[in-house]
């Protein structure tokens, strides 16, 4: 829009000002205004600015777009959240893993939940030392170690995620695969506990993040499988300190597995 021919009655409203007596931009963050006195988004000083939305919105940010008209860079002011690339990713997006190989959890009884080892594909445990948190519909939330196999410090630590910083969790799956022609009815969890360094009662305030979306009906070793799971816990947040342990449990022994879960979550 051009100025050229317009009258000040007839333009005025269009017209950005900084509502400074006549002092324009110093240094005090003030917000850019219209001719009538209607708040932008945007404030500025000499040295700083400001986009600060009169309500909050999903797209309170969109500043850099590709020739096609993809928003790149978006600001999430409902939700707290900034987002990159076409996909729209959040841009502190993290991930996290737990991981067994079927040659390292053989000794797994049926109807137990067993942690697998943090950060590592492969696994980290061996037939000694198969930590066992119960047999009830989830995994126990307490754990007290001892000088009693399957109850040592130094068998619990690999399994162990703690987490930093406060986390808001995206997404789980899990690969899955059996080592033998019959498989078994299997199910995953993952839970978040209060960790007391220096004490038997290692973990205590035990409380489930999420779980595989249905069991599995594993057919046995020509099929791999992928997935899905649940969030159980409000909005996914898990609080810095925290620590996260990743469960296996099988209805039956028909088989060992492999398995490997990526966490998908971003820091908030």
């Amino acid at each position: 829009m051009s100025l050229t021919g317009k009258t000040k009655a007839g333009s005025y409203k269009d017209i950005l000002q900084m509502n400074n007596s006549n002092s324009g931009v110093d240094t005090s963050l003030r917000n850019v205004v219209d001719g009538e006195g209607t708040a932008s988004v945007l404030g500025l000083s000499d040295d700083n600015i400001q986009i600060r939305p009169r309500n909050d919105d999903t797209t309170a940010l969109i500043n850099v777009r590709d020739k096609d008209g993809n928003s790149l860079l978006v600001v999430d002011s409902s939700n707290d959240l900034v987002k990159a690339g076409i996909g729209q990713h959040i841009v502190n997006t993290q991930y996290a893993y737990f991981g067994a190989n079927y040659t390292t959890i053989d000794s797994f009884a049926a109807n137990t939940h067993y942690p697998i080892a943090f950060s590592s594909a492969s696994g980290g445990l061996t037939a000694t030392n198969d930590v066992e948190f119960g047999t009830g519909t989830d995994p126990a939330t307490t754990f007290t170690t001892s000088d009693t196999d399957t109850n040592y410090a130094s068998q619990l630590v690999p399994m162990l995620w703690r987490v930093p910083d406060n986390i808001t969790i995206d997404e789980i799956k899990h690969f899955e695969g059996a080592d033998a022609a019959t498989g078994d009815t299997t199910r995953m969890h993952l839970m978040s506990y209060t960790f007391n360094s220096g004490a038997t009662g290692a973990l205590t305030a035990g409380a489930l993040v999420a779980h595989t979306t249905g069991d599995n009906t594993n057919a046995g070793n020509e099929q791999p499988y992928l997935k899905d799971w649940t969030i159980d816990i409000t909005d996914g947040d898990i609080d810095a300190g925290k620590v996260l342990l990743c469960f296996f449990r099988s209805d039956s022994i028909n088989s060992d597995y492999s398995v490997s879960v990526t966490i998908k979550y971003h820091l908030r």
